[in-house]
Order: C-alpha cells, then sequence, then structure tokens
C-alpha cells in the first residue's frame, strides 16, 4: 500500500470549534438534520468529557500504526486525530506513549475506528479518548498509508479539517463549511429544549406541547379504561 502525507490542510475556523464543543454531540447531529454520527460502536475510554477539534485523519494496515506516528507530525493545538485502516481492526493501535507526545502538541483527543490500550494511563493523564475496541494486542510498523486524506469511518466521510465533536454519547462530523452555520443552528436548538425543559418542570406533557394527540387519533390509538380493556380483551382475546 503506497500513501501520501498531506501538509496544511485547510481547517474550520477555531472559534466555531469551541463553540461546538458548547453542544453535546446529539444536539449537533439534530442541528444538522441528524446526520454526521459516527457509528454507536465507538465509544469513550471515560466518562463526563466533552472535546471539539479539527480533524487529522489517518488510514493504515491493521495492526500497524506506522502512519499514527507520521501524523504525530501533522497535529497542533485544537486538532483531533482520527484513524482508520484498510480493512476491520481492533488491535490496539493507540497507548499512552502516542497519547504523551500528542498532548504536548496541544491535540485534544483521538477517536479510533480500531483498539486503544493503556487505557487507565489516558485517564489518568486527562487525555481523551474514543475508540471501537479496547486491546492489548500490539502492533507493527511496517506498511505505507496515508495521513490528512478524506476517510469513511461508518459511512460518514471525515475531512482533514472537518470538525470531530464527542462526549459521551458519542462522535459527530461536521463539514469544515458548514461549522458556523452549524453552532447558529445548535444555539438555536439549544434555546427551543430551555423553553421545552422550562414547560415539562410546569407540568406540560410532551403529548401536549408537540400536538401530539392529534397523531395518536389519526392512527388509530385509542383510550380505555381498564374495565373497558378487560371487556375487550376478554371478548377478542387480544389487546385492543
Amino acid at each position: 500500500m503506497s500513501g501520501v502525507i498531506v501538509t496544511d490542510p485547510p481547517k474550520a475556523e477555531l472559534k466555531d470549534v469551541d463553540a461546538l464543543a458548547g453542544h453535546g454531540v446529539a444536539t449537533v447531529s439534530e442541528a444538522m438534520g441528524r446526520t454526521g454520527l459516527l457509528g454507536s460502536e465507538i465509544r469513550p475510554v471515560q466518562q463526563g468529557v466533552r472535546v471539539a477539534g479539527t480533524a487529522v485523519t489517518v488510514i493504515g494496515w491493521p495492526g500497524d500504526n506506522l502512519m499514527i506516528h507520521a501524523a504525530v507530525e501533522q497535529c497542533g493545538e485544537g486538532d483531533i486525530l482520527v484513524v482508520t485502516t484498510t480493512s476491520p481492526c481492533t488491535d490496539g493501535l493507540f497507548g499512552e506513549l502516542f497519547a504523551t507526545a500528542l498532548q504536548q502538541r496541544g491535540v485534544r483527543g483521538v477517536v479510533l475506528n480500531t483498539g486503544i490500550r493503556d487505557t487507565q494511563e489516558l485517564r489518568d493523564m486527562g487525555f481523551a479518548a474514543w475508540s471501537r475496541a479496547v486491546s492489548s494486542q500490539g502492533t507493527v510498523k511496517a506498511t505505507g498509508g496515508s495521513v490528512n486524506v478524506p476517510i469513511a469511518i461508518d459511512g460518514q466521510i471525515i475531512r482533514p479539517g472537518d470538525v470531530i465533536l464527542a462526549d459521551d454519547d458519542g462522535v459527530v462530523v461536521v463539514p469544515r463549511e458548514r461549522a458556523r452555520e452549524t453552532v447558529e443552528k445548535a444555539e438555536a436548538r439549544e434555546a427551543k429544549e430551555a423553553a421545552t425543559r422550562a414547560a415539562f418542570l410546569d407540568g406540560q406533557l410532551g403529548l401536549d406541547r408537540y400536538g401530539l394527540r392529534d397523531t395518536l387519533e389519526r392512527l388509530g390509538v385509542e383510550y380505555k379504561t381498564y374495565e373497558e380493556y378487560e371487556e375487550y380483551t376478554g371478548r377478542t382475546g387480544e389487546p385492543s
């Protein structure tokens, strides 16, 4: 496998990246029309952490972390390293030594479509990480790959410089051209949710706030007392 290392790709504005970090992954995905989510199998190794940064992308060979070493040089302040392989791999491609090097360069975290190890050490040093698997299996450094090229994870295209937002709920990618627009839509959604939260605290039901009683009626969903339900199911042998 030959490859390429692309230097100085365009990136989303850091002010927009930091603004997106003020919102959850679910909110940002909803703000983009329920798009951008990486698969639910990519999980955090820590809890209670949310980070956003600009993607430095890596595609390498299964069981081989050579291109992560190459990517460290391309990483800088505000970045998040995003790693995948040419075919499925759960080996521990990333650990505490990589995290030490990246943290020194101002990198905010890592997202791995592979395995990770040294998870306790990563938590102890406060380096945020999300991965598809946890594995102590080691790697080699023998095969070429690419850095800062478009990659795909769970059907989502991630380009260098796109925004990566990750928290306890998962990971979402925001195309760099849509960062400012998504900030504005996320802020509007947060305001709407705040109003709904206040209404729920005041006792309003979602059925009424969202106009769902009409939906239930349109779908033929009926209300019955317990006695009516018992009589109906006793007559038909089936629930209504």
